[in-house]
């Protein structure tokens, strides 16, 4: 019932895309905004108290300790609370909660001071700092002083599931038997709404994706970095509000080159379930996306930071929708990515929906029926450019190095003609392959289109999907045998 209410946050929110991207683009948003609240089923169950006594039996020997890091800026007393109520109430006991506290007044100290009074809890830890240094130099001063293996960022007026700590060294404890070590965890989240007191917006992520990640911070909450590499890199202060990013990136670029791109999941590892949830208030990032503009262009920054390390000449702008970038690759991008094998986009029906275009390793198209002018939902994810694992064979192009592939596959030449498309409303040219000389039904492109990403993946190719490469479908005229 909660999710239904038109909340004035919604109506501001449309204002201000309408004002950005114009009328036609604020029409569908808001269409697919109104679809998704109708579909909206979802409830945040709390685990029973005996499931947490079993999970806690169940890790009672598990070495790994956890140090959470909270910088705190005149925090609201009972959101602070909430905050320390919710780590102390893990049922995965080996933790730290580092408050670090820049505030100018004591309303922060007093409350954490009686907090500390009742529990008697000492793995509560508190600094005050002389000074405010920022989010990521106050963040640095609470991950100088952790003790623990691993490092988690939690904001100050956010709330963690009660078992986030032991789906976390549960993780840990399954990589260790791999003889795997990751350096970052994260987990799915959530947004909570204070008023109603009601959790909305599930964000159910995918594994790590490297081409996801150069599209958005789709990581974000609940995350923890191994320490010793948490604290070698630390926050920088010139990328403050998009501070988390820039530190996956560099998680990411220590990766990159060293690991196979492919192989980068056994190191960044996904829980998929959610355990964090998003305060939801006026002043908050996850209520009010225009509250702090300045970090989307942050996080632009620390994405082309990135791009400039790994030596790519790109060009990198906001998407339509805040805290979202494309990467357009000057040079071609299968020159450019040595990794990546297949590029492809997207295959539109007679009623401009997708039937076509990324496909999971079962076959199944992702996004499928889709309207074009769609983006997804509130995670935007069909409007991403992101690997996966087949592309339709009727709009790719293959890099010189799977050409021989494609070939044995088709039995055609490799060849390629012009696709023209459109890139942040700028008509571009696009090269695709040639296979006008296929003729097949459906079952068939989808058959090729997965060969191919078997090839690919056999190779230890990335395959990238850029849904702003489209193809029409082509309709049998009416009246015709099917």
């Amino acid at each position: 019932m909660g999710n239904k209410i038109i909340r004035k946050s919604n109506i501001n929110k449309t204002i201000r895309y309408l004002k950005k991207n114009g009328i036609r683009h604020a029409y569908y948003a808001v269409r697919e905004r109104m679809e998704e609240e109708k579909k909206d089923d979802y409830h945040y169950v709390q685990p029973s108290a005996d499931l947490l006594e079993a999970q806690s039996r169940d890790t009672a020997e598990l070495p790994w300790l956890f140090s959470i890091v909270v910088p705190a800026y005149e925090t609201p007393p009972e959101f602070l609370r909430e905050m320390i109520d919710s780590v102390r109430r893990q049922s995965y006991g080996r933790w730290e909660l580092i408050l670090i506290d820049a505030s100018p007044g004591d309303s922060v100290e007093r409350a954490v001071k009686k907090l500390a009074e009742e529990t008697q809890d000492s793995r509560i830890r508190y600094r005050h700092l002389r000074e405010n240094r920022g989010i990521s130099g106050n963040t640095n001063a609470g991950i100088e002083m952790a003790r623990g293996a691993y490092i988690a960022l939690l904001d100050h007026d956010d709330l963690i599931a009660p078992d986030a700590l032991y789906y976390m060294a549960m993780a840990l404890y399954r990589a260790k038997r791999q003889d795997m070590k990751p350096v970052m965890l994260y987990t799915d989240e959530d947004k909570y709404e204070s008023n109603s007191g009601y959790y909305t917006l599930p964000h159910r992520k995918s594994g790590f994706n490297l081409d996801l990640i150069l599209s958005n911070n789709y990581i974000c909450h609940f995350m923890a970095v191994e320490a010793e590499l948490m604290k070698s890199l630390q926050l920088r202060g010139r990328y403050d509000g998009a501070q988390d990013y820039d530190l996956v990136l560099r998680v990411v670029d220590r990766l990159y080159g060293t690991v196979p791109a492919g192989d980068m999941k056994q190191y960044i590892v996904h829980i998929p379930k959610i355990l964090y949830h998003w305060r939801c208030h006026a002043g908050s990032t996850a209520e009010n996306t225009a509250s702090k503009s300045y970090a989307y262009e942050a996080g632009r920054q620390a994405l082309q930071n990135f791009c400039g390390k790994q030596g790519w000449n790109v060009k990198i702008s906001h998407s339509l929708h805040l805290g979202f970038y494309g990467i357009s690759y000057l040079p071609d991008i299968l020159t450019v990515r040595k990794e990546t094998g297949i590029v492809g986009g997207r295959i539109l029906d007679g009623h401009n929906r997708i039937c076509g275009g990324a496909y999971r390793e079962d076959g199944t198209c992702l996004y499928q029926g889709l309207h074009k002018e769609y983006s997804g939902g509130s995670t935007h994810r069909a409007v991403l450019k992101q690997d996966v694992y087949a592309v339709d064979i009727r709009c790719m192009r293959v890099c010189r190095r799977m050409q021989k592939a494609f070939e044995e596959i088709t039995g055609l030449p490799y060849r390629e003609k012009v696709l023209g498309c459109k890139v942040n409303g700028v008509r571009e040219e696009r090269y695709i392959a040639d296979i006008s000389g296929i003729h097949c039904d459906e079952a068939g492109y989808r058959k090729l289109s997965m060969e191919l990403g078997r090839a690919a993946a056999s190779q230890g190719y990335l395959v990238l999907w850029d849904p702003d490469m489209t193809v029409a479908k082509k309709q049998r005229p009416r009246g015709l045998a099917r």
